[in-house]
């Protein structure tokens, strides 16, 4: 069992950053694949950043990359989302994901391939 809370939102102006935390609860994090999600009023949940922790690999969606950067320090059970250059359409809330299962072609961009989800944190992105 995994327990994520998800920190670091707030209200920031276009081409500001921020930098989003999910700290995780549990012994076995470090075995986990981690995934960052938004979701914007009346959009579905989109795909933003994953770590393979398995692969050692990081992905991204085409729309954050190059701006956004996803870490994870093992031994403080946490996850980062490093948010730079916002836009306006970076406006959600954002939500941190765990897989217990390794990643398969794409699959670490589908909802469904996650266990567990935090609670989300909201970023606006002021014009």
């Amino acid at each position: 069992q995994v327990q994520l809370v998800e920190s670091g939102g707030g209200l920031v102006q276009a081409g500001g950053s921020l930098r989003l935390s999910c700290a995780a609860s549990g012994r076995t994090f470090s075995s986990y694949n981690m995934g960052w999600f938004r979701q914007a009023p009346g959009k579905e949940r989109d795909f933003v950043a994953a770590f393979s922790w398995t692969a050692g690999k990081t992905y991204y969606a085409d729309s954050v990359k190059g701006r956004f950067t996803i870490s994870r320090d093992n031994p403080k059970n946490t996850v980062y989302l490093q948010m730079n250059s916002l836009k306006p359409e970076d406006t959600a809330v954002y939500y941190c994901a765990a897989s217990r299962r390794s990643y398969y072609s794409n699959s670490y961009a589908r909802v469904d391939e996650y266990d567990y989800w935090g609670q989300g944190t909201q970023v606006t992105v002021s014009s």
